[in-house]
C-alpha cells in the first residue's frame, strides 16, 4: 500500500483535474484504484461477520453493501475540502430494518458484538435521527467501523428513513441537482425536510397536525412541478419492470453462496437498467470489472455504476430501491405505525381542497351554520391559489353542501366521519 501523502496527492489531482503530466495522471488514476479496491476485502469481511450475527437478532432487516462510486468520491473531496485518506464511507454497509425503535435495538445488538469482535472496532457514531441534518433533513445512524487498518460505514435507517433518502437521490438524479448536497431550488429542499419531519412525528407516534399535513402536500405539488420542467421529470414517478429480479434470483439459485457481487449499471436517460450481473467474488476481479464499467458508462451521460454485494439479490431491491422507482409517501405513510391512525386512514384529496376543507372544519361550518362565498373566498381561504376548482372537487365528492338560493357553503353534516380522513 502506498503511504498517506501519495494516496492523498493522487487524490487531490484527480478531484482538481490538474496534473503535472500524462504519465502524472496515469499514476495518480492507479493509486486512486488501488485504494479504493483495498476497502473491497473488509468491507466484505465485515458484512459476513454482521451477517452472522444478525441471525440472532430478532427483526426484519435488510443489509446490503456497496463501494462507493468514483465520481462520488472525487465530488466529496471537492465539497469538503477534504483529502482522500480522511473519507470514511469509501466501503459501506447499510442496514434496513422496520422502525426507528428497531434501529435503536439494532444499535445496542451491534454494538454488543463489536465489543467482542477480534477483527471490528468502533471508531465513532454519527446519529441523525432526532433532528435530521440542518441542510436536507436527512435520518439516519451511522457507525464508523475500524476494519484491517481502514474506515467502513454502517449506516442503519428505519424504513420511512431509507424512503426518504431513496426518494431524494432518485429525484436528485431526474432533477439534475445533488440535493443531498444542498443543491437545487429550495422550494424543493423544503418539501424533502418538510416530509422528513413528517415521517419523524410518526415514528414517534405523534400524529401531525392537519395544517402540517396540508404544507406537505403544497409542497410536494411545487416540488413536482418543479422537476417536471427538467429535461428528466417524466421519469419522477416511473418503474422500471421488475421482471429482472426473478432473473437474477434464478441466477443466484445457479450459483449458491453466501454472498454475491453485482454490478448495476443504471441509464436514467430512459429510467431503465443497462444490464445487472454476477460478478467474481474475489475483491480484484470484482474491482476491476466495477472500474470497467466505470469507463464504459460515463455519469457525465446519464448512467451509474454501482457494485454492490448481498447474500439475497432480493434484499437489493430493499436497499437500493431508487433504482426501481419510488412509491408516493402516502403509501409510507400508510404502512408506518397503524397507531397512528391519521394517516394510514387518510383519503387523498388536491392540496387547495384541502386547504378549503380545514378552513371549513376549524370554523365549525357544518349544516345549517354556513359562511358566504365571497366571504369563504376573499377572508378565509386567501392563500388558495384555485378556489373554484377547489370548491368544484368538494362538491364532486359531496363533502359540502351550497345553497342554490345564495350560495352560502357549509360542511355535509352527514360526511363528518368522510372529511376527516380527508383531513
Amino acid at each position: 500500500m502506498y503511504s498517506k501523502t501519495k494516496i492523498d496527492n493522487a487524490g487531490r489531482a484527480l478531484s482538481k483535474g490538474v496534473f503535472k503530466s500524462e504519465d502524472h495522471e496515469i499514476e495518480a488514476e492507479i493509486i486512486f484504484d488501488d485504494y479504493r479496491r483495498a476497502h473491497l476485502q473488509p468491507l466484505t469481511d465485515a458484512t459476513y461477520l454482521i451477517q452472522d450475527w444478525l441471525a440472532q437478532f430478532d427483526k426484519n432487516f435488510y443489509i446490503a453493501q456497496r463501494l462507493k462510486r468514483r465520481p462520488q468520491i472525487l465530488r466529496k473531496m471537492r465539497r469538503f475540502s477534504v483529502r482522500l485518506t480522511q473519507l470514511q464511507d469509501i466501503g459501506g454497509n447499510r442496514i434496513i430494518v422496520d422502525t426507528n425503535a428497531d434501529v435503536e435495538e439494532l444499535r445496542k445488538f451491534l454494538l454488543k458484538n463489536i465489543e467482542n469482535a477480534k477483527s471490528l472496532s468502533l471508531h465513532r457514531e454519527t446519529d441523525y435521527r432526532v433532528f435530521g441534518r440542518d441542510d436536507t433533513g436527512y435520518r439516519a445512524l451511522h457507525m464508523i467501523l475500524n476494519c484491517a487498518g481502514l474506515k467502513i460505514e454502517l449506516q442503519l435507517r428505519s424504513r420511512a428513513q431509507h424512503h426518504w433518502a431513496e426518494s431524494i437521490e432518485r429525484t436528485s438524479v431526474i432533477y439534475g441537482q445533488l440535493l443531498k448536497e444542498n443543491e437545487g431550488d429550495r422550494r424543493v429542499l423544503d418539501y424533502f425536510k418538510t416530509l422528513s419531519h413528517v415521517f419523524f412525528e410518526l415514528e414517534c407516534c405523534r400524529e401531525p397536525t392537519p395544517q402540517e399535513k396540508i404544507e406537505l402536500d403544497d409542497r410536494r405539488e411545487l416540488a413536482e412541478n418543479i422537476i417536471d420542467q427538467g429535461r428528466r421529470g417524466e421519469l419522477l414517478y416511473s418503474r422500471v419492470n421488475e421482471d429482472i429480479l426473478h432473473t437474477l434470483a434464478g441466477v443466484e439459485r445457479n450459483r449458491p453462496s453466501q454472498f454475491n457481487n453485482w454490478i448495476l449499471i443504471f441509464d436514467w436517460n430512459t429510467g431503465q437498467f443497462v444490464t445487472w450481473e454476477s460478478i467474481s467474488k474475489d475483491p480484484v476481479e470484482a474491482y476491476d470489472s466495477y472500474n470497467k464499467s466505470e469507463n464504459q458508462y460515463a455519469e457525465s451521460d446519464g448512467f451509474e455504476v454501482v457494485l454492490v454485494g448481498s447474500s439475497d439479490v432480493s434484499m437489493i431491491r430493499r436497499t437500493h430501491s431508487h433504482y426501481f422507482g419510488i412509491d408516493g409517501y402516502d403509501s409510507v405513510l400508510q404502512n408506518l405505525e397503524a397507531s397512528v391512525a391519521g394517516f394510514s386512514k387518510r383519503k387523498t384529496i388536491q392540496g387547495d381542497a384541502r386547504r378549503v376543507l380545514l378552513t371549513l372544519f376549524r370554523k365549525k361550518f357544518w349544516g345549517r351554520n354556513t359562511v358566504s362565498h365571497d366571504t369563504l373566498r376573499n377572508h378565509y381561504c386567501k392563500s388558495v391559489r384555485d378556489f373554484a376548482a377547489a370548491i368544484a372537487i368538494l362538491e364532486s365528492l359531496d363533502l359540502i353542501d351550497k345553497s342554490t338560493r345564495t350560495g352560502a357553503i357549509s360542511l355535509n353534516a352527514s360526511k363528518q366521519d368522510e372529511v376527516k380522513m380527508y383531513l
